[in-house]
């Protein structure tokens, strides 16, 4: 049923779609960063799509392929009950590791995108709040990314907030199953 959706960007934006694939009842398209909002866009507001929902907004790691990011949205239409999901390739160089926001068209996109920059490290241009959401702000580094230490440190930050601890709530307990402390 989604193949529609495949012919219908073929059709409409040709020159914005690079690839797409239908795997197991799935349509993917495929499309290049700079067509991303006016393809998106269209998606949403064209009556013969009306992608009215941003089901989920998340980024694949391919390290060690070029580009190394995915950026992936799963879009979702209630009127017409079909769904599509649309990928795009992000190189991981510092200045080029972006995709424009699109969070002025699902509010959703917000926390989504916000959570893709925490994890991943991949900018959202033009995102009014683009600051952590899981992570906080003195972490080093996006931890989802496959070259991310295992074993990576971080400096613990206390919260001027928190409440003091003692002896008692800080010290494992000598038959606790952790035995990083003796």
């Amino acid at each position: 049923m989604a193949q529609r959706l495949i012919d219908f960007l073929a059709r409409e934006r040709p020159t914005a779609v690079i690839e797409t694939v239908t795997h197991v009842g799935d349509e993917i398209a495929l499309i290049h960063r700079e067509h991303l909002v006016d393809v998106l866009t269209l998606l949403r507001d064209h009556p013969d799509t009306k992608m009215n929902m941003l089901s989920d907004l998340t980024v694949v790691d391919y390290l060690g392929q070029s580009p190394r990011f995915e950026v992936v949205y799963q879009l979702y239409s209630i009127l017409h009950k079909h769904r599509l999901r649309v990928k795009v390739g992000v190189d991981e160089a510092d200045d080029d590791c972006w995709v424009p926001t699109v969070t002025q068209l699902w509010h959703a996109a917000n926390w989504a995108e916000r959570e893709a920059w925490d994890l991943y490290g991949v900018r959202f241009e033009g995102h009014p709040d683009l600051r952590r959401i899981l992570m906080y702000e003195e972490f080093v580094g996006h931890p989802l990314r496959k070259d991310y230490p295992q074993n990576g440190r971080q400096p613990l930050i206390r919260r001027p907030d928190a409440p003091s601890t003692d002896d008692q709530t800080t010290r494992l307990l000598p038959d606790s199953h952790d035995r990083r402390v003796s």
